[in-house]
């Protein structure tokens, strides 16, 4: 196993859910410009190289739900697992207002060294855990920020993103999320749930596996208990929302 493209947790847990993280970490690998982007530390601190507290949430809602869980080991910047490769974005030149030093002139010869030893590891694994069963139930996990540079303000405390080929579990559970009187909650916000080629794509509506993806503002979830409370408070909703949908 390449140990610098992913974690996995829990591998040995028998449930049907298995929670996911694409940008789990801001790391970059050594091999990859020395370490170093070349942006400064206030940058790779903020969401444009990781999902702020995404991994936090993770871990706790993997033990909530008692299920395994995978985690990207390298930064959105050094090369995008949630985009395909041929997407555009998977290799990113600017983001947010930054230019990404090490990433302007990258060719390549770069980009397929990138996907080589870090992008299809990384796949490769996700796709060996969610067919440990024939009924996986993928829960991706995100984050976002408050507000884009020169952007009006995210409201929203929780989005819900699905593609049109498959809401099952995700229009059941903006539903379910509704209900809860001190939440507001986006329906395909603060983006659009499909990007062809992507995680939930290639390892959820290809083979046909029930799916959901969460963002959650990264301001909620900065600590460790915020991000417990957030997983303690999700984990048996989703259990709800997958028993009564029959799936």
């Amino acid at each position: 196993m390449p140990e610098t493209a992913y974690h996995i947790i829990g591998a040995d847990r028998t449930v049907r859910w298995m929670v996911t993280c694409d940008h789990a970490t801001n790391r970059v690998p050594d091999w990859v410009s020395g370490g170093d982007l070349g942006l400064p530390a206030a940058d790779m601190a903020r969401h444009i190289a990781y999902d702020l507290g995404a991994a936090g949430l993770s871990r706790a809602l993997a033990a909530a739900l008692d299920a395994p869980a995978i985690l990207s080991d390298f930064s959105r910047l050094v090369i995008d697992p949630n985009r395909g490769e041929d997407d555009p974005t998977l290799l990113m030149r600017l983001y947010d207002g930054s230019i990404i030093p090490a990433n302007r002139h990258a060719g390549e010869v770069e980009r397929q060294d990138r996907l080589d030893r870090l992008y299809r590891p990384y796949h490769d694994a996700y796709a060996r855990l969610a067919g440990r069963r024939d009924d996986t139930v993928i829960v991706a996990v995100h984050s976002f920020t408050p507000q884009l540079r020169n952007k009006p303000a995210r409201t929203w405390q929780i989005g819900i993103l699905h593609s049109h080929q498959d809401s099952r579990l995700a229009l059941p559970l903006i539903a379910r999320l509704e209900a809860e009187a001190d939440l507001c909650v986006g329906n395909n916000q603060p983006y659009l749930g499909h990007l062809p080629g992507d995680s939930i794509d290639r390892h959820a509506l290809g083979p046909g596996r029930p799916n959901i993806l969460i963002e959650l503002r990264n301001d909620l979830i900065a600590t460790e208990a915020a991000q417990t409370a957030w997983a303690n408070r999700l984990a048996p909703i989703l259990t709800e929302v997958l028993e009564h949908s029959g799936l």
